[in-house]
């Protein structure tokens, strides 16, 4: 945690490089959101106030992961990316956070794995007590809806468009794209955020917070820690480019 809030300290990223565009869609990319409802809803409401003014055309919305635990409404969260599935085309990444609730639901983690990594704040927004969370690990798991499962048992590692991969944490180095282990996809920090060479392909991930949408020449990173600091950042890219739509959202 330490590293994080150290990150969070860094001053403002350098001006963006040139990037290559995303010919024929439009793709929102949104940072993790960590049980934080509102500026989920916000950020959904950038994102459909930014597609009017565009005039329609096709659009995809990349979510980057991380979608529980820390924040306060898990539940909630994972009920409005549910929903917001029916009525717009949507790309689910799975995060590490992600991947730990998954575990402990299908029996696969120990409770105490997960509680201190902000499963305790999840478990909270499914309606477990102080009391619950020291007893029976059945009973938690009970609490959660099979849809939520499913969800979580739905989201994919890697999404490619055009010179973009979405991930997470981010990708080995020196490792083909097409190869990358799922691990490395959730978990990866300093070996990839220390890599300045080409990965084979922009590199657009979530994991590590930063103070703002940060543009590296082979990689940009979406997550401005939303359950610390309340902003949730969502990137546009099109036929120009990337963007940032709604940092600070």
């Amino acid at each position: 945690m330490l590293d994080y809030l150290k990150r969070l300290m860094r001053p403002a990223t350098e001006a963006p490089p040139s990037y290559p565009a995303l010919e024929g869609v439009t793709a929102y990319v949104v940072g993790d959101i960590h049980g934080c409802l509102e500026p989920l809803r916000r950020t959904l409401g950038a994102i459909d106030d930014d597609r009017a003014r565009g005039g329609g055309g096709s659009c995809v919305e990349v979510f980057l992961g991380d979608y529980v635990d820390r924040g306060p409404d898990s539940a909630g969260v994972i009920d409005l990316l549910i929903a917001r599935s029916r009525v717009r085309d949507v790309v689910f990444i799975k995060g590490n956070h992600d991947a730990l609730m998954e575990e402990f639901v299908r029996g696969r983690r120990e409770l105490d794995d997960w509680l201190p990594l902000g499963g305790a704040e999840t478990l909270r927004s499914y309606g477990a007590t102080p009391d619950m969370m020291g007893g029976d690990p059945a009973a938690l798991r009970q609490l959660v809806p099979r849809r939520h499962l499913d969800f979580l048992r739905a989201c994919i590692p890697m999404h490619r468009a055009g010179g973009y991969a979405f991930v997470h944490a981010g990708v080995r180095p020196g490792v083909q794209l097409a190869a990358q282990a799922p691990h490395d996809l959730m978990w990866i920090r300093d070996d990839f955020l220390k890599h300045r060479g080409n990965f084979g392909a922009i590199v657009v991930h979530g994991h590590t917070p930063v103070p703002q949408v940060e543009f590296r020449p082979n990689r940009i990173g979406v997550d401005t820690g939303a359950y610390m600091t309340g902003r949730l950042s969502c990137l546009r890219i099109d036929g120009a480019g990337p963007a940032i739509l709604a940092a600070g959202a």
